[in-house]
């Protein structure tokens, strides 16, 4: 199923629910928070709509059959490994498949209890943390604010960038697609990342460690891009969507080529909450089809970074 878009005209209807009901659309589409007028989300079926309003109901995520692993527990806080290809929280293709819907059936609690303490990007792998509670909420950003919160990525970047090792530290603003994000964008806030080269392909192609310091939307994404290295398969930001070979072959890249590894959250006392995700199949392979050695990824996730 493809998305679906009408611009409402004279008797279409005054109601979201009188104008899906007229153009047929798929009846579990606003339940699953798929439908939108405008840029907004409709909640309700009774929400108004106007002659010119653009209604859009987007196609549903595929079901995901991939059991959901949890990585690590401590009372009410709980780190899970979301696959890539899967929203953090309820995006255009509903909320049915999120993430946060995923843990809750899997926790036997409502959705509302579950909440992410940062989110990644659809096409992106690894360590998401969630807060149970209000308590755990709060100590997970109290953690925040004092430094004790580390997140370590692996990223393959199209290039080596120069210097090897350093901060990234372009503030990050709003780009002209409102989806996205630009260094020096308009209302542009301070932005840091860490990175060094952790090893490199025959073709050039580089394995970063990455810490982003502060949490912007896509930080690492623009700051490599914006350091001309974009990521592979980084379609907006400039990253390859193929790579060929020396031998011919061609390789599609179906998601963007960037691991949240690793997460530990340090405690004021006791013992750190520490969570790890293995690097996921298909970038394991991806950089062996590109020559890289295949111990990089531990040298990755175990190197210092300031």
């Amino acid at each position: 199923m493809t998305a679906r878009r009408w611009v409402t005209g004279p008797g279409d209807g005054r109601t979201v629910g009188e104008v899906l009901a007229r153009a047929g659309a798929d009846a579990h589409a606003l339940r699953d928070g798929r439908v939108f007028v405008g840029r907004k989300r409709a909640r309700a079926a009774h929400d108004p709509v106007a002659v010119g309003d653009v209604v859009e109901v987007a196609a549903p995520a595929p079901a995901s059959t991939a059991p959901l692993v949890i990585l690590a527990r401590d009372g009410d806080v709980v780190a899970v490994d979301k696959p890539a290809g899967m929203s953090t929280i309820a995006d255009h293709r509903g909320a049915a498949d999120a993430l946060v819907n995923r843990l809750a059936r899997e926790l036997g609690v409502d959705a509302s209890r579950v909440h992410p303490t940062s989110r990644l990007d659809r096409d992106v792998s690894g360590v998401v943390t969630f807060a149970l509670s209000r308590r755990a909420a709060a100590r997970l950003l109290e953690a925040r604010e004092a430094g004790r919160y580390e997140r370590r990525y692996a990223a393959l970047a199209s290039s080596e960038p120069r210097p090897s090792r350093g901060p990234w530290d372009a503030p990050i603003g709003h780009a002209r697609d409102p989806r996205l994000r630009r260094a020096h964008g308009e209302g542009a806030v301070a932005a840091l990342t860490h990175y060094a080269t952790a090893a490199r392909a025959d073709g050039g192609e580089t394995l970063l460690a990455v810490a982003p310091i502060t949490g912007r939307t896509h930080q690492i994404r623009v700051h490599a891009a914006h350091a001309g290295v974009p990521l592979l398969g980084d379609r907006d930001y400039g990253g390859a969507a193929r790579l060929t070979l020396p031998g011919g072959a061609v390789l599609e890249l179906r998601r963007v080529a960037l691991h949240a590894a690793r997460v530990v959250i340090g405690a004021a006392r006791g013992t750190p909450f520490v969570a790890q995700a293995p690097v996921p199949a298909e970038l394991d392979q991806l950089w062996a089809r590109l020559g890289g050695a295949p111990d990089a990824w531990n040298l990755c996730v175990a190197m210092e970074l300031p």
